[in-house]
């Protein structure tokens, strides 16, 4: 193929990513009563999944600071365009992703082509895994991070006068990027997997820069977190722990790749 051509190909696949995204985005848009009542305003009730389950591991260990009883604040519209623009905001996050993992596909097939075999053989299931990694972000962002935050700035207070009111648009950018920002950090083991397989990291360089990631990691929790440590502690540890997974996938990959590499050679 031409250089025109792939780039036609490429156009095409684009566009059928794009538009599973918008169509989606339409889904989500015309069932605002769900999308909005339980799926984004869920956190914002006591009765939701995570609030209840920690209520009932505080009556196992018979303790009642891990029920929550009350989230002390009020969600409010303050601009004339306030919902309508949520509405469509929120819509168009919800059709990504549920889209994220056809567009990742198709993206693949465009790549997918241009590989070795042996290459294609390597890289099999990252379709899988990739999807499955940013479900299990997505999951832990809204089943851990979004409540666990938004429980902890409502209840937070520097004065008794003064009454938590949060404005929709806050409150909704607020869990959109918790959870995008959680399922786009979870792929970092598969980052980790697709530079060892070029060789640009190694399993000896991320244990040498384990103390700089610490940093790095938690500069960008707090980068897209809201402003308060717990959510950035909760966060970054989980990454954390995929840090230290992606150390194993990567001394797996550059092991398997040097007796690749001492078998080719026995031969020649």
């Amino acid at each position: 193929m031409s250089f025109l051509d792939h780039l036609e190909e490429l156009r095409w696949h684009l566009i059928r990513s794009f538009a599973s995204i918008f169509i989606f985005a339409i889904i989500a848009f015309v069932s605002k009563d769900f999308i909005f009542h339980e799926l984004i305003l869920g956190p914002s009730r006591t009765d939701f999944w995570t609030y209840r389950m920690l209520c009932e591991l505080g009556e196992k260990i018979g303790s009642t600071v891990l029920c929550i009883e009350s989230l002390p604040f009020e969600i409010q519209s303050r601009t004339m365009t306030g919902q309508f623009t949520m509405h469509i905001t929120a819509s168009f996050v919800i059709g990504l992703i549920l889209a994220f993992p056809y567009f990742f596909w198709e993206i693949w097939r465009f790549i997918k082509p241009a590989l070795y075999s042996t290459e294609k053989n390597l890289t099999r299931g990252a379709v899988f895994f990739v999807t499955l990694l940013f479900v299990s972000g997505i999951l832990f962002g809204y089943y851990i991070v979004s409540p666990l935050s938004i429980n902890f700035l409502s209840n937070y207070s520097i004065d008794p006068s003064i009454k938590n009111q949060f404005d929709i648009i806050s409150y909704v950018s607020t869990v959109t990027m918790l959870v995008l920002a959680c399922g786009l950090m979870f792929q970092l083991p598969m980052v980790v997997y697709f530079l060892a397989k070029a060789g640009i990291v190694t399993p000896e360089l991320m244990i040498f820069f384990r103390r700089h990631s610490v940093v790095v990691i938690l500069v960008i929790s707090a980068i897209l977190t809201p402003p308060d440590v717990m959510s950035q502690i909760l966060v970054a540890l989980p990454i954390m722990l995929l840090y230290e997974v992606s150390i194993v996938i990567a001394r797996v990959v550059v092991r398997r790749k040097r007796k690749r590499e001492q078998r080719l050679a026995k031969r020649d």
